[in-house]
């Protein structure tokens, strides 16, 4: 299991075994590189513990435990987690500031604790069957698991069409779930409980005055950067002409006293390139800048995303997030980056339209017309065109209110998926709407405030599924770590009770941190319309991976699967070709395919060849 997960810790291994447990860790040295081993064991090692991620605020958790008494073996942060057990039990998770996801087997009560941070910025998948219980960071890992079947759960297939992503507590093998952000496991005589620990509170508190919420802002976010320096390794960030992470990257200017090694990716295709404005905040921050051009080309020498992803993963900007993590991991081996920021303070467009229309009453009988039209505009209107977004915008209209940011955040459409299965699939599936799990995400949330949902919602679904996977995954791929200030719980929990108006205000979001950036950040980036961080693949798949689409969906693996129906796949490679947009759709079923193949046709290998001994130090 530890050698499948090798390369998101190249320094070390770790190993406990006794009585009931084994616990075992992969160690990227971040704190403490020459003493901070692990398993880390209190006083008398009778509770032991493996860690991944980084606790930010050990400093202080380490003197309030000394003066309560405990001693310490080393200097790391992972070593805060038994002594705080003894303390506080299984609250030691609200005393912590960082991501993590730990596991500790207290040996007196034979027990073991799993846990996860509030946000999901580290993963946690389990298995638990016939009373024994196994954990990883990444599914394949459980792969080596004796006893663990490798079968497809079609739920979580069904799941993964709508969103891109398998969202928790699924995953895509059957038995194999992913503890969600923000939850605790316990085990005890081969039984589990799984109890939720933190969650956001999105009901707006009393109006403030704009000036003195820009000042907090700037505060909190210098604070969570500055915590998130501490590093004995090399470190830089993440810079993609956005405003989050060049917010960081002001943040972390006015902290260093060494120019910020900042990296970015860009594209030949000049739609998804943001180098110009990223450039512009490196020249005015005097960083040391690194930039990488993405092509087409650049695909060939692209290792398997399905392998590192371990199960299905069809968000095509992971393309661009492995590559600018190659990038930097040949200079650093820690790296900032503004995911968040568009959570927490109301940055994407579609909360702006769906307070626009998301709640106008259509009458029942118009809305099929409506959701017709909007599907022929969008079919053939280019990407970012005003064709397309008329289309997206009657499609919203043709759903009922409730379901209309379900529409926003899908892909295949329950219609879509219905047309694509094959009669046994879709008798197996018949009654399981992937759209409900949203409708839940919105009945969970505490606040009244629509627009504020709608971040609730993100932050429980889309963020930890979808972004904070993404990033996780290819980072560690390149055996880098990757942190992020704008998802500092106390921020966050700041952010959440700001008067929606102040996340969008009149049709513009971000409204609150474009004010408080004023004197950071250029004019022109703070204004420009959000770009994204997308890449070209519709126009990737009618050209250099034209011919590899439809080899890999349209072969005799793909098609005797008896998963979906031959024609209606090749029905969207035609399309497609032909100038309907089925870039999302067809992405997904490629990375699909070539997961199926990688991990359920073939043994899995100990190791990828393009992890092993790849990685150079920082």
């Amino acid at each position: 299991m530890c050698d499948l997960i090798a390369h998101r810790g190249p320094d070390g291994e770790g190993l406990h075994i006794g009585g009931q447990s084994a616990l075992g860790m992969r160690r990227l040295a971040i704190i403490d590189v020459a003493g901070g081993d692990q398993p880390v064991y209190n006083e008398d090692r009778s509770v032991a513990a493996v860690f991944n991620g980084e606790i930010y605020n050990f400093a202080e958790l380490r003197t309030e435990l000394r003066n309560l008494g405990h001693r310490f073996r080393t200097n790391s942060d992972s070593e805060c987690l038994v002594h705080l057990y003894e303390e506080y039990g299984d609250d030691l998770v609200q005393r912590l500031r960082g991501m993590f996801a730990f596991a500790l087997w207290d040996a007196r009560e034979q027990r073991l604790l799993l846990a996860r941070d509030r946000v999901g910025k580290k993963p946690l998948y389990y298995w638990h069957a016939g009373g024994s219980l196994a954990f990883a960071s990444e599914l394949k890992a459980l792969t080596a698991v004796p006893g663990l079947g490798r079968d497809l759960d079609l739920v979580a297939l069904h799941h993964y069409l709508t969103y891109q992503y398998v969202p928790a507590p699924w995953s895509i093998l059957r038995g194999v779930r992913k503890l969600p952000p923000g939850h605790l496991l316990t085990w005890r005589s081969g039984r589990i409980a799984v109890r939720r620990y933190w969650a956001l509170d999105f009901t707006p508190g009393p109006q403030v005055r704009e000036e003195e919420a820009a000042e907090r802002a700037r505060e909190l976010l210098l604070d969570a950067t500055r915590v998130r320096m501490v590093s004995e390794r090399p470190l830089g960030a993440f810079l993609s002409g956005g405003i989050d992470s060049s917010a960081v990257v002001a943040a972390m200017a006015r902290l260093s006293p060494e120019p910020v090694k900042t990296f970015s990716v860009g594209f030949e295709d000049s739609r998804y390139d943001e180098r110009e404005y990223a450039s512009a905040v490196a020249k005015r921050y005097g960083t040391d800048h690194h930039e990488l051009v993405v092509g087409a080309s650049t695909l060939t020498a692209l290792p398997d995303l399905a392998w590192h992803f371990g199960e299905p993963f069809a968000d095509s900007s992971a393309i661009p997030s492995f590559l600018v993590a190659q990038l930097t991991r040949r200079h650093v081996t820690v790296a900032l980056n503004g995911d968040g920021g568009d959570e927490a303070f109301g940055g994407y467009a579609r909360y702006a339209l769906m307070a626009r229309a998301g709640w106008l009453t259509v009458p029942a009988g118009a809305r099929p017309v409506l959701g017709r039209l909007g599907a022929s505009l969008v079919a053939g209107g280019p990407v970012g065109s005003r064709r397309r977004r008329a289309g997206h915008a009657l499609q919203l209209l043709g759903e009922p209110p409730q379901r209309r940011y379900a529409r926003l955040m899908s892909y295949f459409t329950p219609d879509q998926k219905r047309a694509l299965y094959t009669d046994r699939v879709r008798e197996e599936l018949a009654g399981i709407d992937s759209y409900e799990l949203l409708d839940q995400a919105f009945s969970a949330s505490r606040t009244d405030d629509r627009l504020n949902q709608l971040m609730d919602v993100d932050v429980s679904t889309y963020l930890p599924g979808d972004l904070l996977a993404k990033v996780d995954i290819t980072t560690m791929a390149n055996s880098l770590e990757a942190r992020s200030p704008f998802l500092d719980h106390r921020l966050l929990e700041w952010a959440a009770g700001l008067p929606a108006d102040l996340k969008v205000h009149r049709g513009t979001t971000k409204y609150l941190l474009k004010r408080a950036l004023e004197d950071w950040l250029p004019h022109d980036l703070l204004h420009r319309p959000k770009q994204g961080f997308g890449v070209p693949m519709g126009d990737w798949l009618r050209g250099e991976l034209r011919d590899p689409a439809w080899e890999t969906l349209t072969d005799r693996t793909a098609s005797s699967r008896g998963l979906f129906r031959p024609e209606a796949v090749r029905t969207l490679l035609t399309e497609h070709e032909k100038g309907q947009n089925h870039a999302g759709r067809l992405w997904a079923l490629m990375q699909f395919e070539l997961w199926h193949r990688r991990f359920l046709d073939e043994p899995v290998a100990v190791a990828h060849p393009s992890v092993t001994g790849a990685h150079p130090r920082g």
